[in-house]
């Protein structure tokens, strides 16, 4: 230890996340602080050791690997390790080893604990993302315009006027901008309000001619709202006070924005009940193309409630199974009632009910074993209406043809154990990719027996197969989360999307991967992702902190997928899955790291013949 005790808790106050602390609250840590130099190749702590330290590197490089030797990431200068097995058991989660010659900052566990259990900026810094319960309907978002300020709905520059502006001169700025309502200003303040109700009670049914200034019309000193007023604020004080508008001023008396009555029904509307209930009454594609244009609203209104993903992904995905019974009822009116038996069922991410703001779609039909070819044109034509009508409403037909207007995925139930097995018998790389896509089967409208013992027979069959499942753990390890060496991200390089991550393919498509091979390994009939992981947990077949580690990493990587997806939405601009990381801020980048580790972790054990670590 230094002479001067200070200097450690100065040079501590160097690195976030310690520089948030009060100067005096640094210095009093002196006596849990220490500090460590260390040469090339010496251990400073290995897998499943107590750890009795937090460590900061001041400076040098530290490899931290897999017990099989793996690196999983590199660490340098303002890196802390330790704490993720500090926070979990006390014991160290991987093996980190000197690279280069190494100087450390140690805080001792206890005193780690302290600073965590006293300061809320210092455990955000550490959280990961919390254990999540089984509700899906919990959370302030269930509670519709209750949960959304007046500032995510209103009309963020509004138009304005001034008081000697004629009245014909206002109506065709609300005709040029496709409003009902104008602010009038005076000396920058807000002296009224003119709406569209406003021109025609007070100017038309007048007979009044419309140069006269539009102060004479106008509703003066109108009522106001504050910005951080609940959208249930802004329509009680609407409906109390028999108006449409109310401009939106702050505290200190700036205006900076507008909110209506029609923002907030368009937000009560777009909600996934209220959608499907309009759905099922559809009359069409184009119908339900209509009500489907709301989508991008019920997903910003959900993230900005703070919605769990896993409950935003499974309302968008209720909309889809919605859109898809309405088009298959729709088609059978057309068609005719279906000469066999049948299941529509859906794959991909719609299969596992875990669709964003961006999805195609991936289907097939499992026929009775009664049907004939005499029957395929009827389930011919009731696939490309319901695909057709997909596409139209929204949902792009799969590039990779996956769709039951393809022949080879509309064939009966004996067809389709004659694929599986031919998979699992000879698992090359076109069988692993189908064989995926495959066991994420979820049976969307008809005889679900077609698919239930389907699914049983195949997942007994797959886990008795030692190279089946061989080949399904290299498949997962094709996607590999997009981490540097040196403590960032690995960027795409070039195209149109260079110098982002891809929060799908690099992101949560790996812990997919993973989530299946455990499924599978354990006969797990779940289709879920984050159910298979709890369940795989559950079963013993991956520790139940290794399972919760994934379910944590999976959460937060799809909630940061779509929040961007959101920015995008309001941004006015199409939702994607390319997120440039500069974008997050430090401590948002530092938790994606995190995550982003654990899944390489887990790959590297699995890739070791360890389904799952301790």
């Amino acid at each position: 230890m230094p002479d001067d005790p200070s200097d450690l808790s100065e040079r501590l106050g160097r690195f976030p996340p310690f520089d948030m602390l009060p100067v005096n609250e640094r210095m009093a840590l002196t006596d849990g602080l220490s500090e460590l130099s260390l040469s090339p190749g010496s251990v400073v702590f290995e897998e499943g050791q107590v750890l009795a330290n937090l460590y900061l590197i001041e400076d040098g490089l530290i490899d931290v690997r897999t017990s099989s030797g793996d690196r999983v990431s590199r660490r340098g200068t303002g890196d802390i390790i330790g704490e993720r097995g500090l926070l979990r058991d006390g014991k160290a989660m991987l093996t980190a080893t000197v690279k280069e010659q190494a100087s450390l900052l140690l805080i001792k566990a206890d005193t780690f604990h302290a600073l965590v259990a006293a300061h809320a900026e210092i455990a955000g810094w550490f959280d990961r993302a919390t254990p999540t319960d089984e509700s899906e309907d919990e959370g302030p978002y269930a509670t519709g315009l209750t949960a959304l300020s007046v500032s995510d709905m209103m009309a963020k520059s509004p138009v304005t006027c001034s008081q000697t502006d004629s009245v014909t001169f206002v109506a065709r700025i609300m005709r040029d901008n496709s409003i009902s309502s104008v602010l009038v200003v005076q000396d920058q303040a807000l002296a009224g309000i003119v709406t569209v109700h406003d021109m025609t009670n007070k100017v038309l049914a007048e007979g009044l001619t419309g140069e006269i200034p539009v102060g004479k019309v106008m509703t003066a000193n109108p009522r106001t709202i504050a910005p951080d007023s609940t959208g249930l604020d802004a329509l009680v004080e609407m409906a109390e006070h028999r108006i449409n508008h109310l401009p939106v001023k702050e505290r200190s008396g700036r205006i900076v924005g507008m909110i209506a009555k029609t923002d907030l029904f368009r937000r009560q509307a777009a909600t996934a009940s209220h959608m499907v209930a309009e759905i099922v009454a559809a009359e069409s594609a184009s119908d339900m193309a209509v009500i489907m244009q709301r989508l991008p609203d019920l997903l910003t209104h959900l993230v900005s409630a703070g919605a769990k993903p896993q409950a935003i992904c499974r309302r968008i995905t209720d909309l889809t199974d919605a859109v898809t019974r309405r088009l298959l009822k729709l088609a059978e009116n057309r068609l005719g009632p279906a000469p066999v038996p049948y299941l529509w069922a859906a794959c991909g991410s719609q299969g596992r009910q875990e669709q964003t703001g961006v999805s195609d779609q991936d289907n097939c039909l499992i026929l009775d074993d009664a049907a004939t070819p005499a029957h395929d044109p009827y389930f011919e034509a009731l696939a490309t209406f319901v695909c057709d009508g997909l596409a139209q409403v929204g949902f792009i037909h799969c590039p990779g043809d996956m769709m039951a207007t393809n022949p080879r995925w509309r064939q009966p139930r004996r067809v389709w154990q004659e694929y599986f097995a031919k998979w699992i018998d000879q698992p090359d790389n076109e069988a692993q990719m189908l064989a995926s896509v495959m066991f994420d089967l979820r049976a969307i409208a008809g005889t679900s027996d077609l698919l239930e013992g389907l699914q049983n027979e195949t997942l007994d069959m797959a886990r008795k197969n030692s190279i089946f499942v061989s080949h399904m753990v290299g498949n997962s390890l094709k996607h590999t989360p997009p981490l540097s060496l040196f403590r960032g991200f690995a960027l795409i390089r070039s195209g149109e999307h260079k110098n982002t991550v891809d929060l799908k393919h690099a992101g949560v498509v790996p812990i997919i991967d993973l989530a299946r091979v455990y499924a599978l390994s354990a006969g797990i009939d779940a289709v879920n992702t984050r159910k298979r992981l709890q369940a795989a947990g559950a079963a013993g077949v991956i520790s139940a902190s290794g399972a919760q580690d994934l379910v944590d990493a999976y959460d937060l990587i799809a909630s940061t997928r779509l929040r961007h997806q959101a920015q995008l939405i309001a941004d006015g601009k199409p939702a994607d899955n390319y997120l440039a990381p500069g974008q997050l801020s430090e401590l948002e980048r530092n938790h994606l790291r995190d995550a982003f580790l654990v899944v390489r972790t887990m790959q590297s054990a699995i890739g070791h013949g360890r389904i799952g670590m301790g």
